[in-house]
């Protein structure tokens, strides 16, 4: 929940925030550490807080900086502990302040940093706990830490790019969607109307016009109603395991945008695999963690499913072909590893080959799929114009 709060510093200056925060209790221990006398503490209304909430959410950017200073900190040769009270003096984020405290509350009491990091999940992610697990127990907390930054900021540009090449087209066809929709309910039925007083004779197209604006303006509000039931059942079908099941099997059957969301995955899955193995995780840990990042439940199922191979005494190679759902590139390199000792390195080269064709993918896509939806929409508004304006035409060639 968001609370307000006024406080008093040493100097006697008034401080105004906001903080998100479980309890008034919990507020009043960060300002005390923050050598702040409060004044008043105040709960926020639910709209107000939402608004807050988003600004000051803890983002992917926010835990990447964090995790290069950190690591910046560590090298430079600072204790754990002073790195991580600069960082939270250096910190302008209310909500990051408050969970850095809980992190140097507990590693004080002599919990290492892994367990601080567990009690937030819903900000460190578990490849992120387990890399720093990793790394406490090999003694390479500042070299994983580098790799963990250079990872996340990896993961998140790869997201803006498919993300980029999916909304563009999305804005096109709602832009089309919502000129016909509004020339259908209220321009053609004022020409309809018209063209009956008048008594023409219509045109197929136009006839075809006339009759899909009826319906549309008839049925509009159950249109709306299907809409919005469309969305809640797709909502609903997205959490069930069966659903998640068709939703993301259609997904990669998708022409073209199916190829970019795949090659999204595979370039996830094979970094955040490499990066586990890298840093010293097991191989059975390395794959059950990787599964829960693939963001596709196929190849989520895959990867859990190779993990129970491999803990079976078979090769990981062997484990991914039995799933006929890799790609060879991804089972012929991760031979290769096997036999050189070097899994991390082949399947680091193979995610770097997966990023680089999902690079070429998506400028492919943005580079043709402008003209082809400018002409798609051209061709849409222009039928329309013409099945409205042709009998205009044929009424003046009467006149004359």
């Amino acid at each position: 929940m968001e609370y307000s709060y006024i406080a008093i510093d040493k100097a006697g200056s008034r401080q105004k925030g906001v903080i998100e925060a479980n309890s008034q209790k919990e507020i009043l221990a960060f300002l005390r550490t923050s050598n702040l006398t409060t004044l008043s503490i105040k709960p926020i209304t639910a709209t107000k807080g939402l608004t807050i909430s988003y600004l000051n959410r803890i983002k992917n950017g926010d835990i990447v900086i964090f995790t290069r200073q950190l690591s910046s900190m560590i090298l430079t040769g600072l204790t754990l502990i002073e790195a991580l009270n600069i960082l939270k003096k250096q910190n302008n984020k209310p909500k990051m302040q408050i969970v850095l405290n809980d992190i140097i509350d507990r590693v004080s009491e002599g919990n290492a940093l892994s367990q601080a990091l567990e009690n937030h999940k819903d900000i460190f992610s578990e490849v992120y706990i387990a890399l720093i697990k990793a790394a406490e127990a090999g003694g390479l907390m500042d070299k994983v830490l580098e790799r963990l930054a250079d990872n996340l900021e990896k993961s998140e540009d790869l997201k803006k790019r498919v993300r980029s090449a999916l909304f563009y087209p999305g804005i096109i066809m709602t832009g089309v969607i919502l000129v016909i929709g509004i020339m259908n309910i209220f321009v053609i039925p004022q020409l309809g109307g018209l063209y009956e007083n008048l008594n023409l004779e219509l045109p197929l197209t136009t006839r075809i016009v006339l009759s899909i604006s009826k319906a549309t303006r008839q049925f509009f509000p159950l249109i709306i109603v299907g809409m919005v039931a469309a969305v809640f059942l797709y909502r609903r079908l997205a959490k069930a395991e069966d659903g998640k099941k068709i939703i993301d099997k259609v997904k990669l059957k998708i022409p073209v945008f199916g190829k970019i969301i795949e090659l999204g995955v595979l370039d996830e899955v094979t970094r955040t695999l490499s990066l586990l193995v890298s840093s010293g995780t097991s191989i059975i840990d390395a794959l059950e963690i990787t599964a829960k990042v693939a963001n596709n439940y196929w190849y989520r199922r895959a990867v859990t499913e190779s993990s129970t191979l491999v803990e079976k005494g078979i090769s990981i190679s062997n484990a991914f072909e039995n799933q006929n759902i890799f790609p060879q590139i991804v089972i012929q390199m991760t031979k290769v590893g096997e036999s050189t000792g070097k899994i991390d390195e082949s399947l680091l080269k193979v995610s770097e080959y997966f990023e680089r064709d999902l690079d070429l993918k998506v400028k492919t896509l943005t580079t043709a799929i402008e003209p082809i939806l400018i002409i798609t929409l051209g061709i849409s508004v222009a039928f329309l114009i013409i099945s409205v304006i042709t009998p205009i035409y044929g009424l003046i060639s009467q006149i004359q």
